[in-house]
């Protein structure tokens, strides 16, 4: 019999770069590689990030992809022309949306919603029609929907449909027999159908998540077929998994028939590796902090596990699908920093991977956060990406004194550091929405920072924020692909009761349990999930009658009401200080379906002799915010860094691919694994 494969291998695709990371599961040992997004083929810079590391790809048995291809096809409008096939009379649900204002344009008078992702021409109603309980009304006209479709693929040119009718949530038939017809008609078009990707209530959220699937599906499609082409070509014959919004992973065949639960699949892999973190390093309650080339993303890992919602959004398109809460923001270290009368603004806007930063020297003329840095002595020019890639110092400061310093009358290097606070100040913001705005104390948590520039700005965070600890692990730019590897297979169904707790009849619930299980279970047997790696878990979405919000808790095997009521206060005391004596409504019954894998080890290193000057590289200046000044900086090499090393600020630990900046009034201190505890020191 032939020794098992040895290798698995993770890639997370930022808008920057492309994190590779390569685990030998025998020895536990992991390599590291970065290589530049691409991204009008996308799928190169993936290959490209293989082949830096070198990997024999015969033997990986596992290759975990995340991605936020479909995230920035809808953002950059790049996907495919997509028609909706509905009720008569109804054809205008997905473009009425809601009249809510976003609440970052609140006070904006000339507020105008984004461009619709589909014209009014390419919407068609067809007759038809299930009641609220799902009983028919009217039977489905088949001749209406050939109709619909021809005038929808040969008159207006789309590409992709999707099917979504009123109440079909509580009986699918008529939504699935339209796709089977439309299907026939023409099986090159793709169909999404709305009960095939959620099956709850709310007519407008679930049309705008079956119309996102239809517009990305296309394009991911491709995608991934482009990529198992040059995979296999390169010798892999392996699983191929895709990471979930929500947690989890998916095989690729899963992913291309339901593309929006990887729309947030990037971020997702670094909050699973930081659950993963939480247990093996007695931390229960993290903040993670990710900050990558173009967006910082934010996170609550609370009592060991992280916040999950069931509703995320794109632009103000509303997504019923799993996700972690994260915050995200356009703050990232290829921001660029601008002038608005007057005004220091950095990001939204980012130069990306093609031009990126001005100091990269690829055309680009913005200054951005990485410019700042470099401006600041954060980052050493001739070890940028491990020496692989120099970078250009004196273009990336003349650009910042052209645009930013002379303009404000500053120094460059106090346009660098305002830029440094601005940055500050809105991280800041996005923290306290998921912490104080939510019940809870940043400082009883510790920060977990990683992404290619966490590490730098992690630090400046606790110190305005109170937190006590910052950890930073090992290759912070690659974590997310590190928590990958530790994700499970996972799939989520859902059912829509809309009951009083009080009024439920508890063996119907039973029954709609039993029967989405049944889905859970066969969704991971076709992912070929063995039955004693299977864990079912059984969740109510529940609220007080009469209000908006919902609270999702986990039940054991049965429906009791005294539990589901203590479990659902208990909840609401966490997140909001009180609970009430008012009736409990049912909205959903949700199951999770998950495959266990195995969980990666965390090596444990022989401690040394305490004296860090075995890893000091050299001392150099840069600017310390803990003075607000110029200082002299220790540079410390983190591969020579061993257990048991201390050591104070200012100082910088340079790991190629990322610098954790630590200033004044703060120490480090390096694990038994490793990892970068910094913390104040007693005289801060």
């Amino acid at each position: 019999m032939p020794d098992p494969k040895r290798i698995r291998l993770a890639v997370d695709i930022g808008g920057t770069f492309v994190d590779a990371m390569e685990l030998d599961v025998r020895t536990h040992q992991v390599r590291f590689r970065k290589a530049s997004t691409t991204p009008a083929r996308p799928w190169e810079g993936v290959l490209d990030a293989v082949s830096a590391l070198g990997t024999d790809l015969s033997e990986v048995e596992l290759f975990i992809h995340g991605t936020t291809l479909g995230l920035n096809a809808v953002l950059e409008r790049r996907g495919e022309r997509t028609g909706i096939i509905t009720n008569d009379g109804f054809r205008d649900v997905f473009l009425l949306g809601r009249g809510n204002v976003p609440s970052d344009h609140m006070y904006d008078f000339e507020y105008r919603r984004p461009p619709s992702l589909v014209r009014r021409r390419d919407t068609a109603g067809v007759r038809g029609r299930l009641d609220h309980k799902g009983r028919v009304v009217d039977e489905l006209d088949a001749g209406g929907v050939r109709e619909a479709a021809r005038r929808l693929v040969e008159e207006q040119g789309v590409v992709s449909i999707a099917v979504c009718f009123l109440h079909s949530f509580l009986d699918p038939t008529h939504e699935r027999e339209a796709a089977r017809l439309i299907r026939e008609a023409y099986p090159q078009v793709r169909v999404s159908v709305s009960t095939d990707i959620v099956r709850e209530y709310r007519e407008y959220e679930r049309t705008s998540t079956t119309v996102l699937d239809a517009y990305i599906r296309p394009i991911f499609e491709r995608y991934v077929d482009e990529l198992e082409r040059g995979l296999a070509e390169r010798g892999f014959d392996g699983r191929f998994l895709i990471m979930r919004s929500g947690g989890g992973s998916m095989t690729s065949a899963v992913a291309k028939t339901s593309p929006t639960h990887t729309v947030l699949s990037g971020p997702a892999g670094g909050i699973v590796g930081a659950a993963h973190l939480a247990a093996e390093l007695g931390r229960r309650d993290l903040l993670t902090f990710d900050i990558g080339g173009t967006s910082l993303d934010a996170c609550v890992i609370e009592r060991g596990s992280a916040v999950a919602a069931y509703e995320a959004q794109l632009e103000h398109f509303p997504l019923l699908i799993p996700t972690y809460d994260i915050r995200t923001i356009g703050a990232g270290g290829g921001s660029i920093a601008w002038l608005e009368r007057g005004l220091l603004k950095v990001g939204p806007q980012s130069a990306g991977a093609d031009p990126g930063p001005v100091c990269y020297g690829r055309g680009g003329t913005l200054p951005t956060v990485t410019d700042a840095a470099v401006v600041l002595g954060f980052m050493d020019p001739s070890r940028f990406l491990a020496g692989t890639m120099d970078l250009r110092a004196s273009s990336a400061r003349e650009a910042l004194d052209e645009q930013i310093a002379r303009p404000l009358g500053l120094s460059a290097e106090t346009a660098a550091a305002g830029v440094f606070d601005v940055l500050l100040a809105k991280t800041v913001g996005a923290v306290r929405q998921i912490t104080v705005e939510r019940g809870h104390d940043p400082r009883g948590f510790s920060l977990l920072a990683f992404g290619g520039a966490g590490p730098l700005l992690a630090p400046l965070l606790a110190a305005e924020m109170g937190i006590g600890e910052v950890i930073v692990p090992f290759a912070p730019s690659g974590f997310s692909a590190w928590g990958m590897l530790s994700a499970d297979i996972v799939d989520d169904f859902s059912r829509t009761v809309m009951a009083t707790l009080d009024d439920a009849d508890l063996d119907e619930l039973e029954s709609v349990f039993r029967s989405v299980e049944a889905e859970a279970v066969a969704s991971l047997r076709a992912q070929q999930v063995p039955p004693d790696r299977m864990v079912l878990e059984r969740q109510f979405e529940l609220r007080y009658l009469g209000q908006e919000h919902s609270l999702i808790i986990t039940t054991g095997s049965g429906p009791d009401r005294e539990a589901i009521r203590k479990a659902f206060e208990d909840t609401h005391v966490t997140r909001y200080g009180h609970a009430m004596d008012n009736r409990l409504q049912i909205l959903n019954l949700r199951v999770r379906g998950i495959g266990r894998t195995d969980r990666l080890e965390l090596p444990v290193r022989p401690r040394g002799d305490g004296d860090p000057g075995r890893a000091l590289l050299r001392r150099r200046d840069a600017y310390d915010f803990g003075v607000r000044d110029v200082a002299s900086f220790a540079v410390y090499d983190r591969a020579l860094l061993e257990p048991g090393d201390v050591f104070d600020g200012p100082a910088l630990v340079d790991e190629g691919t990322s610098t954790t900046v630590v200033p004044s009034g703060q120490r480090v201190e390096v694990d038994e694994h490793g990892y970068l505890l910094v913390r104040p020191t007693e005289a801060s």
